[in-house]
């Protein structure tokens, strides 16, 4: 715990330059007197660490004490310090690992290279989840990602997107952040799944250890995993709809897709409204989905849609003429 402690003093010192022991003591969250004790240690040591005394003092390195990081060009070490998400890494208790990562890289990194780095995070931020959407906070993640680490199976209770609740005896391979939802890729009895990790009811992490399977890639399993599902989750075919103009600049309310196919389909059909042939999940689906729209959507086909749009037209005047 103290070696880590004076490396990042070391490191602080060799970033920022003077700092006094005050300052120090706050970024370490430690004492002041321990701060002084560091000091000492560095100097006995060997590292040529010195102090200045009045105001504007503090301590600080000899100059020309540091070392270079060779072989990163500036954008690289830009790139570097833009890609890690300190909120992904939270949710995995690997927060402060990061921020010692990134005061480690900073610290031998060249001058022109540390500028380029520091540049960045001043300008620009990336804040992944969308408007008005809580990244989710699943109270098993830990306890997931300690399972993935230590390669430990897990026994858990699972709800299913239809609302069943099953057991599963998985062998956990890797974690994947999709959007604001966490995903476990398992080895199950018979093959590997992904599942979503809120939607773990009760989980325990036995003592069995597994072995990795030897050709497994968690990237392309993902990459495969997702084609399968979106070929799957549209398997309910097609409807034709008539959008006004008012729908169209609305459109994106029923995701990437329902826009593909609007740019790719859509043909005029009048008074400014556009025809489009959507793929739709079900027809349930597509009715709750277009029914949004209200009087800028009409179905064309298929006739059973069109029929349970009717119907729920029908039905919500009632309601309001009954009001």
């Amino acid at each position: 715990m103290r070696a880590s402690r004076l490396l990042s003093t070391l490191l602080l010192l060799q970033t920022r330059g003077r700092l006094t022991a005050q300052q120090i003591a706050d970024e370490l969250e430690v004492s002041v007197r321990t701060v002084y004790r560091d000091i000492e240690a560095l100097s006995a040591s060997g590292v040529p660490v010195y102090a200045d005394r009045g105001p504007a003092g503090g301590f600080a390195l000899l100059d020309g004490y540091r070392t270079s990081l060779t072989g990163l060009t500036s954008d690289e070490a830009a790139a570097l310090f833009l890609a890690g998400s300190g909120a992904t890494a939270g949710d995995l208790g690997l927060g402060p690992m990061l921020d010692a990562a990134r005061l480690k890289l900073l610290a031998a990194l060249p001058a022109e290279q540390r500028t380029m780095a520091g540049r960045v995070q001043q300008r620009v931020h990336v804040d992944a989840p969308g408007w008005f959407r809580d990244p989710e906070a699943p109270p098993h993640l830990d306890t997931v990602a300690t399972a993935v680490w230590e390669q430990r199976q897990i026994r858990m209770s699972y709800q299913k997107w239809d609302g069943v609740s099953v057991s599963r005896l998985v062998s956990p391979l890797g974690l994947v952040l999709k959007g604001t939802a966490w995903y476990v890729v398992a080895l199950g009895r018979s093959r590997t799944n992904a599942y979503r990790v809120s939607r773990i009811l009760s989980l325990e992490l036995t003592d069995e250890r597994f072995t990795r399977p030897a050709d497994f890639d968690l990237r392309r399993y993902w990459l495969e995993f997702s084609d399968r599902l979106q070929s799957t989750l549209y398997a309910g075919g097609s409807a034709t709809v008539r959008l006004s103009p008012r729908a169209v600049s609305l459109w994106f309310l029923l995701g990437p897709v329902a826009g593909r196919a609007l740019r790719e389909s859509a043909v005029e059909a009048g008074d400014g409204w556009v025809q489009v042939d959507v793929p739709i999940e079900s027809l349930e689906h597509a009715r709750i989905a277009f029914a949004r729209f209200g009087p800028d959507l009409e179905v064309v086909s298929p006739p059973e849609l069109r029929s349970l749009m009717i119907a729920d037209a029908a039905a919500l005047v009632r309601l309001y003429s009954a009001s």
